[in-house]
């Protein structure tokens, strides 16, 4: 690019020189401005849907929209431009030779365009200088403004993504406070009927199901309840709550089945070990009540202990925990019984 006349500034037309001044981040020529491109350019007759060229291709040429409407498509979800007669678009290809083009450029219609190229703009600038100062200074600012544009769009981008990713916390949060308040009894925060069918559920499809099941139930709660009032009842029965929450390893589940009753799922258990998680049941409990001064801090318990076998499901595991629990009662409570016991009882 030659140096020649940049003294000729001073000599520019004062309708280019406005122009450059109150548009100077619009993409349109001034009418001297059109006329000087237009004689070093090549026209270019587009049809409708026409590409003139696409996003992510290289380029080096400059556009001026003569007639009809161009349309820029940057992608994703930015906005959209429509340009018209005497606009121009592709400068930096022009500027910096062979530039990723950042839009779809397509014809909305039959329009024509002029297409300056590389030698075309130094013949150009060698002819008008002065006009041309001003054209690269409208063209760099409109660069800067559109840079500028783009960091406040991404900052706003970003600020909506922030905020989307913690409404996505919080609703999540939300969603499993929830989904715990379906399946948790609300009194002493073990899991309800609904919590143990959907461990059952879990259980079965993981093809583990639970080995041993502890039926427990609350002797002599009504007592409690008729002579301290419902708060001691409560109160009891959240400290039955505390120890078998105590009791339950990662895969075994307690359970608040309703009123005074309570079952224990252990995983991994035989005889043995559940018998020695029930003694140690009853064994909390006799602590607890000898600690107790005035209104009982819990009730004794009954509890009905029951080996599963594979195959079966909770109808029938409850069933013969149940008989046992029978049984416990029936001897007067505050121990475990196992359906064997029915049987040498007989």
């Amino acid at each position: 690019m030659s140096g020649k006349g940049l003294a000729e500034n001073a000599h520019v037309p004062a309708d280019v020189a406005s122009t450059a001044m109150a548009e100077i981040v619009h993409a349109i020529l001034s009418a001297e401005e059109f006329a000087l491109f237009a004689r070093f350019a090549h026209q270019r007759h587009l049809h409708r849907d026409e590409y003139l060229f696409r996003r992510g291709q290289r380029g080096s040429s400059m556009f001026i929209v003569v007639s009809g409407h161009i349309e820029l498509d940057f992608g994703e979800d930015l906005v959209t431009k429509q340009l018209g007669a005497n606009e121009f678009f592709g400068e930096l290809g022009l500027l910096i030779g062979e530039h990723l083009r950042s839009a779809d450029a397509r014809a909305m219609g039959d329009c024509d365009v002029l297409e300056l190229g590389n030698a075309d703009f130094h013949r150009l600038v060698d002819s008008e200088p002065g006009l041309v100062a001003y054209f690269l200074r409208r063209t760099i600012m409109r660069v800067v403004g559109n840079e500028q544009a783009l960091i406040a769009q991404l900052r706003r981008r970003n600020h909506d993504l922030e905020a989307a990713l913690e409404n996505l916390y919080v609703t999540t949060h939300q969603l499993s406070h929830t989904r715990e308040l379906v399946r948790t009894d609300e009194l002493t925060g073990l899991h309800n009927r609904r919590g143990l069918s959907l461990y059952l559920q879990e259980r079965r499809a993981a093809q583990s199901p639970p080995q041993a099941l502890l039926l427990i139930d609350c002797d002599g709660f009504k007592q409690i309840n008729d002579a301290h009032g419902h708060q001691a009842g409560d109160r009891a029965l959240q400290a039955v709550g505390n120890i078998l929450r105590s009791m339950a390893g990662a895969d075994d589940l307690a359970v608040r089945l309703g009123g005074d009753e309570f079952c224990l799922l252990l995983s991994h258990a035989d005889q043995q070990v559940a018998q020695h998680a029930a003694d140690f049941i009853l064994y909390a409990v006799q602590g607890l009540r000898e600690r107790s001064h005035g209104t009982p801090q819990i009730c004794f318990l009954s509890i009905g202990a029951h080996l599963l076998q594979h195959g079966g499901d909770w109808s029938d595991w409850y069933a013969r925990a149940d008989r046992a629990l029978y049984e416990a009662k029936r001897r007067g409570g505050r121990r475990v019984c196992w359906p064997h016991d029915l049987t040498s009882n007989r």
